[in-house]
């Protein structure tokens, strides 16, 4: 199988990776936080929540995320996720996401990345 058609499953092989360096990784700031609220954005092309996220002493933070198809609302309230909480906020279908919550992308749908147990809302991913 040629890289354009793994490339097109999802598979990249190591020689496409990027490099990057510890101090470029550490630049990001992975935090975890809490879904406070939960509801969909009826101005999303494709269905999207909008989420308000409890990160501590960072404060409250809204994303907006494409999980509708494996999470409902119920399942994420009080649920711990992670983000990345330093990129820049953007526009996104009338909601100022600033924050991006990270998650895995399945045939299914986005799997969320999260703590095996609770920590603070805060806590710094290492």
């Amino acid at each position: 199988m040629d890289d354009v058609a793994l490339q097109k499953q999802g598979v990249i092989s190591p020689q496409n990776l990027a490099a990057v360096s510890v101090e470029q990784f550490f630049a990001c700031e992975l935090r975890v936080g809490t879904v406070l609220a939960c509801e969909l954005n009826p101005r999303a092309r494709k269905p999207s929540f909008v989420l308000t996220i409890d990160f501590g002493p960072l404060g409250l933070r809204t994303s907006s995320a494409q999980l509708v198809v494996l999470y409902s609302p119920e399942t994420l309230i009080a649920r711990q996720v992670i983000a990345v909480v330093n990129f820049p906020a953007r526009n996104v279908a009338g909601v100022e996401s600033q924050c991006l919550v990270l998650g895995i992308e399945t045939p299914e749908g986005v799997v969320l990345l999260g703590v095996e147990r609770p920590v603070p809302n805060g806590s710094r991913v290492s």
